[in-house]
């Protein structure tokens, strides 16, 4: 049998999958991140009209924690009124892979 690890040994906070929950947690934020591979540099309110029932509280606090970590790029127009675009960074595109592994596991395994 192939040696796993224990997170009994060690605070789950503390691995490297621990991390990437932190990263990537939220109810919003993959699909914050999907949009923005598949559709690109948007600006707010085309996300919001993405995610649909998301309240703007809670839109600009996931915005604020991707870019904060790193996923997302930010980019403020010096313009009236004001215009805001926001991307993946290499790093929120290193995530990818792993989400395209979600939605096959899910395409897979959905009941409905």
């Amino acid at each position: 049998m192939e040696d796993r690890y224990c997170f009994a040994e060690t605070d789950i906070k503390d691995t490297g999958f621990g991390y990437t929950l932190s990263v990537i947690n939220g109810k919003y934020k993959m699909s914050i991140l999907y949009c923005l591979y598949g559709c690109g540099i948007r600006r707010y309110g085309e996300l919001k009209r993405y995610l649909g029932a998301i309240s703007h509280k809670t839109l600009s606090l996931m915005l604020k924690e991707l870019e904060a970590d790193g996923l997302i790029v930010r980019k403020e127009y010096p313009q009236i009124p004001p215009k805001v675009e926001y991307r993946l960074s290499a790093r929120g595109e290193s995530l990818i892979p792993i989400m395209d592994a979600m939605c096959e596991w899910g395409t897979e395994n959905r009941t409905c």
